[in-house]
């Protein structure tokens, strides 16, 4: 048996996570004979509730799982950790300007990048998951100088797979027929969601999504905007936000960093912009297509952007860029 692994957890009282850790725990995610020491840190309110959460992952009787750890403490959460998924954040409150959002996050995010840099191991892997996901992801990296910036990535997995799962829907196929949708940008209502490079398999035969799917008009118009408000329209129905399919994506984001993406394929993901061929301003977290190898990611280049998508690609930068202008400004002070 390999040595144990540690993941760390936020936010690991929420209904995320609790649709999450089963599925780390049982070996989803970093492979089936990989044992974990699951790490799960939330706010000191909340402690009583991870006992719960902590008797049932007992409960669960999972060989792998060597040990659970709840904690409201950094020094215990973030120590030696070889993956950490924040997904504890401040949720927007009703009435809350979005700036005000931004300046709580900050402040959560400054404190475990700081956190991750004096206690976690140098080679671990960040996925955030907490909104406003790309700039607390920036933030975080940008507190932990000593762990390079390409462990750091957000979560737009999720979106990814609502758009793979709209275009299959669409022509009668499974899922995993769909592959190479891309989302751009931002994990928000400006992300664009992009299929002019995605395949689809009908009937056996691999085509292109437009024309698999048949109708411009909603690829270039409902379908963009299912996606992009997906998140909004699921609170609306269950008065609360994506927990199954949040997790799911969780796991496809982590399984794909460990074990590497499938041969032709690309996925997407929120990583720094630093020396990107696409034109994106550098200091941000992006969402790009990438393929992943031995644990690190290249993006996938030289892909043919057309008026259409080069509009909605800078849309979504600029209001990384206001974000991100707005949440250095907090982090100076």
């Amino acid at each position: 048996m390999a040595e144990p692994i540690r993941v760390l957890v936020t936010g690991a009282a929420g209904q995320i996570a609790y649709s999450l850790l089963y599925s780390i725990a049982k070996g989803d995610v970093f492979g089936k004979d990989q044992p974990i020491i699951l790490v799960l840190l939330d706010i000191p309110p909340m402690l009583p509730v991870l006992d719960g959460v902590v008797m049932e992952l007992q409960d669960c009787a999972l060989p792998l799982l060597r040990e659970v750890i709840p904690t409201d403490k950094v020094e215990v959460g973030f120590k030696d950790l070889d993956a950490a998924i924040l997904v504890g954040s401040m949720p927007r409150k009703e009435g809350m300007e979005r700036k005000d959002l931004l300046k709580a996050n900050v402040a959560i995010f400054k404190t475990q990048g700081a956190a991750l840099e004096k206690y976690a191991k140098k080679t671990v892997k960040v996925l955030v998951v907490g909104n406003p996901a790309n700039t607390n992801c920036l933030i975080a990296a940008k507190s932990a100088p000593s762990i390079p910036k390409e462990n750091f990535s957000c979560l737009t997995r999720l979106d990814h797979n609502r758009a793979s799962s709209q275009v299959a829907m669409r022509c009668g196929v499974p899922a995993n027929n769909v592959k190479n949708v891309i989302i751009w940008g931002n994990h928000s209502s400006t992300q664009y969601p992009d299929v002019h490079h995605a395949k689809v398999n009908v009937h056996g035969s691999e085509m292109a999504a437009y024309d698999a799917v048949k109708d411009d008009a909603w690829l270039k118009g409902d379908f963009i905007s299912t996606v992009q408000q997906r998140g909004a329209a699921v609170i609306k129905a269950r008065k609360l936000s994506s927990a199954m399919s949040a997790a799911k994506a969780i796991c496809d984001h982590m399984r794909d960093i460990w074990f590497g993406t499938k041969e032709g394929e690309f996925i997407s993901m929120g990583i720094y912009a630093a020396g990107n061929s696409y034109g994106i301003p550098e200091d941000l977290i992006y969402s790009f297509p990438v393929q992943i190898k031995n644990k690190s990611w290249k993006v996938m280049d030289g892909l043919a952007i057309n008026d259409f998508s080069r509009a909605k690609m800078d849309a979504t930068a600029a209001e990384l860029v206001e974000e991100r202008d707005t949440a250095m400004a907090f982090l100076s002070q």
